[in-house]
């Protein structure tokens, strides 16, 4: 069964926020001044319709990033490391290119909490994360992995430059201090572990990750303040 309506009741069901696809059939050349508004009408509902599209792609891109960013330091976060970290393996082993990877952690900081309290502990992160993101190179990339932990994604780097690299940024840190308000400045410093691609290594970065992860446990163990490399 077909029902024909008229061009005063589609107007209205397109302003109540209906989708509608019309044809109209008329023996006049020239539109009605009732056809002219339903056509008007539809194409305001398409530019409407347009907008709300363009709303909605600008909210999905803000959450994506949201959801890739630490609020607290405004670096990557551990997620965007686990998406970031295989495409760089693969574009490095494409390109037969050497890839290295850093892990960061700040000495004592739960002696820092402890003593001053959470917010002199998370101004400190916020430093420590703009003195890094300030002396890294161009193509190096920066994560706060979790807590205390960064984590540097070195490209076309080997493992000796990545193990120069560590040193001097332990040295940047280390010897200048970090003033946190009028009335506070401290002295920081950071372990490094520091662990190159190897062709056996898994396409996620597992098993890169872990060896970094144990030489920095090692300049943990032997002193703190250091940089512990290895092929």
């Amino acid at each position: 069964m077909t029902v024909k309506i008229g061009a005063a009741q589609v107007i209205v069901l397109l302003k109540a926020g209906a989708d509608v696809c019309l044809s109209l059939e008329s023996t006049e050349s020239t539109p009605s001044p009732q056809e002219m508004q339903l056509l008007e009408t539809q194409l305001q509902v398409g530019i409407s319709a347009a907008k709300r599209y363009r709303e909605l792609l600008k909210t999905n891109d803000l959450l994506s990033t949201i959801a890739l960013v630490d609020p607290l330091t405004e670096l990557s976060n551990r997620r965007a490391l686990d998406w970031e970290l295989p495409r760089q393996i693969e574009r490095a082993r494409d390109r037969d290119r050497p890839l290295s990877l850093m892990i960061f952690d700040l000495d004592f900081f739960k002696s820092i909490n402890d003593t001053h309290g959470h917010l002199v502990g998370d101004v400190s992160l916020k430093l420590l994360s703009a003195r890094l993101r300030h002396n890294l190179r161009a193509n190096d990339t920066l994560f706060r992995y979790g807590g205390e932990e960064f984590v540097v994604i070195l490209s076309d780097t080997q493992g000796d430059e990545a193990g120069e690299i560590g040193d001097r940024l332990c040295q940047l840190i280390g010897t200048q201090a970090f003033t946190i308000n009028d009335d506070l400045e401290l002295s920081l410093t950071v372990s490094v572990g520091v662990a190159v691609l190897r062709p056996e290594d898994d396409t996620k970065g597992l098993t890169l990750m872990e060896r970094a992860d144990r030489r920095l446990r090692q300049a943990k163990q032997t002193g703190r303040n250091r940089v512990v490399t290895g092929a």
